[in-house]
């Protein structure tokens, strides 16, 4: 694929993000997330791709855009498939927290696993530690390969989890083992990719999230030389059908980094609000600074970029 698509998506989150940073603190997240979404599709449509959804907003009949099977771009080109979540963290922005991005990624077509939209347990790690995770391992012995792998203590070690009750039995072991924890309110995306980020003050992401956040954390983390492992985990009968409806039948199978992430992928993100990858968007008298992470896994490049966007030359989100 052509190595400039990669610029290009950071023209689309760079969108989502200055669209939805309009409603930080606002208390309304669906506002948020629609903002966000608008941006993302009219941004996308200009692109030279002949693109499809995999992983999005939802089925054709819960999203207006951006819905599972849409397709994007101008048609021409290139055929890919497209991983978006537009909003990453609507309840964060809505309430003015740190850790809200938009986020996108794209492959070959067939190149994203097509999760469906449910839970999947994951970790990750950066390049340090590819190869020392095992998910059917105890937290306490991924712990210990971690630390044995980037040559420090576990104690040393801070590890992201979302802030839910399911996690307590995993929170106490990881307590007990001596590591760090940072414990979020959503959106684990972003941890996941600052476990690949020197300095960034995150080493493990671990815990239940939304499976198909965990494809969009699996396409950075490969582009970054990082590691994931994620299986998916089923509450109902129905979940179970609609994943066999999209062609899983090995309903206990722990998916690899390059199984979710196949060929040649790219990934960005924005930040809406602050983080620890990325800072939110800032406003300024006729316009706006962003921060973005832009990144391709052929070549391993991860670039880090601030845009200042003056709303005179282009349209206001």
């Amino acid at each position: 694929m052509d190595r400039n698509l990669a610029m290009e998506l950071a023209r689309v989150t760079e969108a989502a993000a200055l669209a939805s940073g309009r409603w930080v603190g606002k208390g309304d997240k669906m506002a948020a997330d629609e903002a966000a979404t608008n941006a993302m599709r009219r941004t996308l449509d200009s692109m030279d791709i002949d693109g499809t959804v995999v992983i999005g907003e939802g089925e054709m009949d819960e999203a207006p855009m951006l819905y599972i099977g849409e397709k994007v771009g101008t048609g021409s080109a290139a055929e890919v498939d497209i991983a978006v979540d537009p909003l990453e963290g609507t309840n964060i922005c809505a309430k003015g927290m740190n850790g809200s991005i938009a986020t996108i990624a794209m492959a070959p077509r067939g190149g994203f696993l097509h999760a469906p939209d449910m839970y999947m347990e994951k970790i990750a790690v950066g390049p340090s530690a590819r190869g020392a995770i095992d998910i059917n391992a105890s937290p306490a012995e991924n712990l210990k390969r971690v630390a044995e792998a980037k040559r420090c203590y576990i104690e040393d070690l801070t590890v992201v989890i979302l802030d839910r009750p399911r996690h307590d039995k995993i929170v106490q072991e990881i307590r007990k083992a001596g590591a760090r924890i940072h414990l979020i309110p959503d959106g684990d995306v972003a941890p996941a990719i600052a476990a690949a980020v020197e300095g960034s003050g995150v080493d493990l992401l671990m815990g239940i999230g939304g499976a198909p956040e965990g494809v969009l954390a699996a396409a950075a983390l490969k582009c970054m030389g990082g590691d994931m492992q994620g299986r998916l985990v089923f509450m109902t009968m129905e979940e179970r059908d609609r994943a066999k409806g999209m062609g899983i039948d090995d309903f206990e199978k722990v998916y690899t980094t390059e199984e979710m992430a196949k060929g040649d992928v790219f990934f960005a993100a924005t930040g809406v609000t602050n983080g620890e990858l990325l800072r939110g968007v800032r406003y300024f008298s006729g316009g706006a600074e962003t921060h973005s992470i832009v990144m391709r896994s052929k070549s391993r490049t991860v670039r880090f970029i601030t845009s200042q966007h003056f709303f005179d030359y282009k349209p206001v989100y």
